[in-house]
């Protein structure tokens, strides 16, 4: 079933879609008072202010503009050096007002964009940066546009504001959720072969996929997209089918690790165990 809205897979697309998603932070922070700033939000150790912070401070890191070096605290939301590493921005920003934040950020932002849309790379292009030596434009481009997607969605939690989640980043973080299924479903939720699983997404984004578990030659198990079009041996296709229907926000918001899965709504046909299993091991941000 094709995704509706689909998810952009041209360099222009892409583009915008991180363009929408960074200016709906902008705007939610210009919206703010004073005491929204604070408020926490669902990812853990971070207020409202700190997540516009960590926004700019990995769009500029990327630009090649890395703020000034500050120690980080042990704090207990940290559990990893990337982690600590990621904190240097928001740490850094710590001093500063929610207001001038939004205002660096509001800033930045236009400059950013008009960089990316003037570079002659094209997204197989290897521009290299934080993500690694290797990282093409277009994997950067579909990494900040989850990434920001992301913190809009805690963002608009905290302050009670839902929306956008009808909008191309938001296909574009359901695209990435339903293509990691098959390694999901396999290899970290453990189901085992002759099952397969089915997501349904109710909308705003509308999408369906599902992954079939088979034994490799090496007899582990792994899997393989359902709707892929490979048929297999008549033998083959006996698969005991659990589908699972919740909606965009369920769905991501479950992705990100903000709710477990008994925070969330959704139904299953089949195999109650395996959707539970499948829901606990979704997540696909880190």
């Amino acid at each position: 079933m094709p995704m509706h809205p689909a998810a952009p897979d041209d360099r222009n697309g892409l583009i915008d879609a991180l363009d929408q998603t960074v200016q709906s932070v902008i705007d939610l922070g210009f919206g703010c008072r004073d005491e929204d700033f604070d408020r926490p939000t669902h990812c853990p150790g971070w207020t409202v202010k700190d997540q516009i912070s960590h926004v700019v401070g990995v769009e500029k890191s990327f630009a090649g503009i890395r703020a000034e070096k500050v120690d980080v605290p042990d704090y207990p939301h940290l559990r990893h050096p990337a982690g600590r590493e990621i904190e240097r921005e928001v740490e850094a920003r710590r001093s500063r007002t929610g207001r001038e934040v939004v205002a660096e950020l509001a800033d930045f932002h236009p400059e950013r964009i008009e960089s990316l849309r003037e570079s002659p790379a094209d997204l197989d292009t290897v521009v290299g940066g934080p993500l690694g030596p290797d990282t093409t434009l277009g994997h950067l481009l579909r990494m900040r546009i989850i990434d920001t997607w992301c913190h809009e969605q805690d963002i608009r939690n905290a302050l009670d504001r839902p929306g956008d989640l009808d909008t191309p980043a938001a296909a574009v973080f359901t695209e990435a959720v339903l293509r990691a299924l098959p390694r999901i479903v396999s290899r970290v939720a453990g189901i085992g072969a002759g099952h397969a699983v089915v997501i349904d997404v109710t909308g705003p984004v509308v999408a369906r996929e599902g992954a079939r578990v088979i034994t490799g030659e090496d007899e582990r198990p792994y899997g393989e997209a359902l709707f892929s079009g490979h048929h297999r041996p008549d033998g083959e296709e006996q698969l005991d089918v659990t589908s699972i229907k919740l909606t965009t926000d369920a769905l991501t918001r479950r992705a990100a690790g903000r709710r477990s899965t008994d925070e969330i709504h959704y139904t299953v046909t089949g195999d109650e165990e395996i959707a539970r299993r499948v829901l606990d091991a979704l997540v696909v941000t880190h």
